[in-house]
């Protein structure tokens, strides 16, 4: 090989180097104890739909990723303080949360259902569940319309799925209101045994059955992702990850 020839290779080689160690990072927060959509694996690692989605779409975008648990109530805040780039974490879209956060386009949709002691009550209406103490995330709009809806119900917050299906399983609550899906997973296990959906799907105006990636307003960030949301559903990487979680599309 000429001396020019060379040159020219390590002039492109050190080029590649520069372009790699200067490559985009998205910081990306989930909230970690929301299986099948985050948790931790046997080995402690993230894991789940939300957080494939979100490896996906970093890998679609061409960017790094790094993907960090954060507690509910924190998510928002986080993004506010420049902490995280993203929210990948089944968040629904509300009133309230537009004016802080910018969503993408939804990523899925499902529905919120309560859960308890088979045959606890014959139906989820408020007159038969008065009295129930009711588990459910702080800050999900889940508990924003169990306050609205079930006055005569008490409300127990927790931080996480986690400590809602361990007050339901210790009886220190009688039920559980979440994702369809989320409790599906949660239903299937041998320690939810005698424990089922109880009542249909809650319809509100209050509840979305949507959910959304957040970033920061006014953020070019909004674009690029829904532009390869809508790629990893045209070239089949979407249905891939939902199969690996789900029997059924939850698209």
């Amino acid at each position: 090989m000429s001396l020019g020839k060379t040159l020219a290779s390590l002039l492109v080689l050190s080029l590649l180097l520069a372009q790699g160690a200067h490559a985009e990072t998205l910081r990306i927060a989930t909230e970690g104890n929301y299986a099948p959509f985050s948790f931790h694996d046997d080995s402690g690692n993230l894991a789940g739909f939300d957080v494939e989605i979100a490896q996906a779409l970093c890998q679609q975008m061409q960017v790094d990723c790094e993907i960090r648990a954060i507690v509910w109530e924190q998510l928002i805040p986080s993004l506010e303080s420049d902490q995280v780039d993203m929210i990948v974490a089944s968040m629904a879209r509300t009133a309230e949360r537009e004016q802080r956060v910018a969503f993408s386009d939804y990523y899925y949709q499902s529905h919120s259902v309560f859960a308890g002691k088979t045959g606890i009550v014959a139906d989820s209406s408020p007159e038969a569940l008065a009295g129930l103490r009711m588990a459910i995330i702080r800050g999900t709009i889940q508990a924003d319309f169990a306050r609205q809806r079930y006055p005569q119900s008490p409300v127990l917050l927790v931080d996480d799925q986690e400590k809602a299906f361990a007050l339901l399983l210790d009886g220190q609550a009688d039920l559980v209101l979440s994702d369809t899906i989320n409790l599906l997973d949660f239903l299937q296990q041998p320690k939810a045994a005698g424990f089922d959906f109880i009542g249909r799907p809650l319809l509100g105006d209050t509840l979305s059955s949507k959910a959304h990636i957040a970033v920061r307003k006014n953020a070019p960030l909004q674009g690029r992702v829904n532009q390869a949301l809508e790629e990893i559903r045209l070239n089949g990487v979407y249905d891939r990850i939902n199969r690996n979680y789900f029997p059924f599309s939850i698209y």
